[in-house]
C-alpha cells in the first residue's frame, strides 16, 4: 500500500507584517470557498501560542494538510512576510507522509520565494512519487504506507485518560455513532482523536474522521449533516450545547464523557461491556505491550465478539447467516446485552429485519 501520493492540489498562504493573510497561489485552482476555509485554518495555526506547525483534517471527502513556518527576521527572500503556510489537498489520510512532503516544499519556497520552483518539486511527486532539492533534501512516497498511518495511534493514552469509560468510545465506534471530541488546544485534539478509529481496527476506516472542524454552518452541513456516523474534533466549547451533533461527547479537557439523551438506550452498559473494559485497561497497563500490540489485542477481542455474535445466527434458504431481534430475545440474555448485540449485527450487516 506504499506508493505515489494521491495529491489533488497545493496552495500557499502568506501572513505579512500587518498580520494580514492572503492566499497568494495555488495549483490547480482552488475555489474561493475553499480558500476562505484554508485561510481561517492558517490563521488558527499562526495565532496559536506557540503557533501550530502542522494541522490536518477532512472536508468534502478530501484530506487537507497545512504546514506553517515562521519566517526568520533575516530572510531576504520574504522580507515582509512573517508566516508561510503550505496547503496540500489529497485523497488519503497519511499525516506523516504529507508533513514530510510539506517540509521539503516549504524549504524550497522559503529559499526561492518562487511558487514555480516549488511547483516543479510538487509535480515530480505527483508523476514520479519523489523529489529532490538542490540542498539534497529528498522525499519519496515509498517510505510511507497508509497502514503505518493507521497504526500510529496512541490507544494506551486514550485508555489511560478515560480508564474503564473507554468502553463508551469503543461501543460508540462499533455501533457507528456520532462522536464529538472537545479540547481548546488543537495540538492536544489532533494527537488524541486520530487514535479513536483504531478501536474498530477490523474496519480499517478513517474516512469518518474529522480531526478539526468548526461550528460554522457550512462545515456542519457539508461534512457532518450528510453522515450518520463520524468522529469530529472541536476547539469551540459551545459544541457541548449541541447535542444534536453527537451521540457521545468526549470532553478531553475535563476528562469526562457524556451520552446524549437519544443514545442512552443503545449505549447502555452491561456485564459484556464491563468485561471488555477491564480487558482494555489491563492491556494498557502492561508496559511490555507496544502500541501496535495493544491495537492487535483489542482487535482480537473485537473479532472474538463478532465470532460469538455470528454463532448466534441462523441460516436462510440461500445459505446466508442472519440475526433477528426475536432470535436474540429467545436466548434470554440481559436487555442491555441484547440491544447492543442487535445494533452491532445491524452495523456489521448481519441483521435481518
Amino acid at each position: 500500500m506504499a506508493g505515489a501520493c494521491q495529491l489533488l492540489s497545493i496552495g500557499l498562504v502568506e501572513k505579512d507584517n500587518n498580520a494580514d493573510s492572503l492566499f497568494v497561489w495555488s495549483y490547480p485552482s482552488i475555489s474561493g470557498e475553499q480558500q476562505e476555509k484554508f485561510l481561517h485554518r492558517c490563521n488558527v495555526a499562526t495565532e496559536a501560542s506557540p503557533h501550530i506547525e502542522f494541522l490536518y483534517s477532512q472536508s468534502e471527502r478530501h484530506w487537507y494538510y497545512i504546514y506553517t513556518t515562521q519566517v526568520p527576521l533575516n530572510c531576504h527572500s520574504l522580507p515582509k512576510v512573517t508566516f508561510v503556510s503550505l496547503v496540500l489537498v489529497a485523497k488519503t489520510f497519511q499525516p506523516e507522509q504529507y508533513k514530510a512532503l510539506c517540509e521539503v516544499l516549504s524549504s524550497v519556497y522559503m529559499k526561492s520565494a518562487s511558487p514555480a520552483t516549488m511547483l516543479q518539486c510538487y509535480l515530480n511527486v505527483v508523476t514520479k512519487g519523489e523529489c529532490k532539492t538542490e540542498d539534497k533534501m529528498h522525499f519519496t512516497s515509498k517510505d510511507f504506507d497508509v497502514r503505518q498511518a493507521y497504526a500510529a495511534s496512541n490507544l494506551r493514552n486514550v485508555i489511560q485518560i478515560f480508564g474503564v469509560e473507554t468502553i463508551l468510545i469503543y461501543t460508540a465506534q462499533l455501533l457507528k455513532k456520532s462522536i464529538v471530541v472537545y479540547h481548546p488546544k488543537i495540538s492536544e485534539l489532533l494527537t488524541f482523536i486520530r487514535s479513536l478509529p483504531a478501536l474498530a481496527w477490523h474496519r480499517q476506516d478513517w474516512s469518518n474522521l474529522f480531526p478539526y472542524i468548526t461550528l460554522d454552518n457550512t462545515d456542519i452541513e457539508t461534512d457532518l449533516k450528510s453522515r450518520t456516523s463520524y468522529i469530529a474534533g472541536f476547539t469551540d466549547a459551545l459544541i457541548q450545547n449541541r447535542s444534536d451533533l453527537y451521540d457521545l461527547l468526549v470532553n478531553l479537557q475535563t476528562r469526562e464523557i457524556s451520552v446524549s439523551p437519544g443514545a442512552k438506550e443503545s449505549l447502555a452498559m452491561g456485564k459484556l461491556h464491563k468485561d471488555i473494559a477491564m480487558f482494555m485497561v489491563k492491556c494498557a497497563e502492561d508496559t511490555d505491550c507496544s502500541q501496535q500490540q495493544l491495537i492487535k489485542k483489542i482487535s482480537e477481542k473485537t473479532k472474538e465478539l463478532l465470532t460469538n455474535l455470528t454463532s448466534l445466527s441462523e441460516t436462510d434458504e440461500t445459505g446466508k447467516s442472519y440475526i433477528t431481534l426475536e432470535l436474540l430475545r429467545s436466548r434470554k440474555m440481559p436487555k442491555n446485552t441484547e440491544t447492543f448485540l442487535y445494533n452491532l449485527a445491524v452495523c456489521e450487516g448481519l441483521a435481518k429485519y
